[in-house]
């Protein structure tokens, strides 16, 4: 009669019914409305990937450039480190950082912006110019692209940890707390059912009882009636002056008087 399955324990009342369904309703709204963040979260992760993996293609080429430029200057005008060293006064690159929000979620976003200077003009004035200008290029280009390669990374991390936990908790609403509240429910209304079948076996049984004394009653004041409206039998006759010392004296004559 309780059901079968996990329920809440509760004493069944049709109060408790209706907070019981005012519960349903809101899981299954909850459900709904999470089964969608997820939906989003997994597009935008599907898209982050995909650029995730071209940057990381892009930042290997990119490298390689930059490497095979690296190697051109040391060739042309040898080792130049002390000389960048020496000439750099200020930061070229400057990172700066924003927020997105995608179905609640806040992303971080990093953006490159480029301060122009004047800082390894003169790098390479005697010999190497060219050589040292096309791997400045290249190697502001490779920054430029680790930095979207960490903002895409940033975000894959972030959303693959959030779609982790909205994927359980979509499991739990939907294996877990609506079966629960269903069964609960179910385990209610059997207990109010049953209440009700109880109710009207015992208004059945006391309108019984009710009818059977009522004719109990009739029956006894209508033999009490009978009884008051039947007439009293008659006596037989008796003859006067008949019997003892009774009768009349004057009209009886004495025969040995002499009057």
């Amino acid at each position: 009669m309780s059901g079968t399955g996990a329920r809440e324990n509760i004493f069944p009342t049709r109060m408790a019914l209706t907070n019981t369904k005012l519960r349903l309703k809101g899981a299954q709204t909850g459900h709904s409305l999470l089964a969608k963040k997820r939906d989003a979260l997994t597009t935008r992760f599907r898209a982050i990937l995909r650029k995730v993996d071209e940057a990381k293609r892009k930042m290997g080429r990119v490298m390689q450039l930059a490497s095979f430029s690296l190697a051109e200057v040391t060739y042309a005008t040898g080792d130049i480190s002390y000389l960048v060293q020496e000439q750099a006064k200020s930061a070229s690159f400057k990172v700066k950082a924003k927020q997105e929000n995608v179905s609640g979620v806040v992303l971080p976003a990093f953006e490159v912006d480029r301060v122009p200077g004047t800082d390894f003009n003169l790098t390479g004035l005697g010999r190497g110019g060219q050589q040292v200008l096309r791997s400045k290029e290249v190697y502001a280009k490779a920054v430029e692209t680790l930095v979207e390669l960490a903002s895409l990374q940033t975000a894959f991390m972030i959303l693959d940890e959030v779609i982790r936990a909205t994927n359980r908790r979509v499991n739990a609403i939907e294996h877990v707390v609506i079966p629960k509240l269903e069964n609960t429910i179910k385990y209610i209304m059997s207990e109010l059912d049953e209440m009700d079948r109880e109710e009207f076996f015992r208004l059945k049984k006391v309108q019984g009882k009710k009818k059977r004394d009522a004719e109990a009653a009739n029956k006894v004041a209508k033999a009490k009636a009978d009884a008051e409206s039947i007439a009293p039998e008659e006596l037989p006759d008796v003859p006067v002056g008949t019997g003892g010392g009774g009768g009349d004296l004057l009209s009886s004559k004495d025969e040995d008087v002499i009057f």
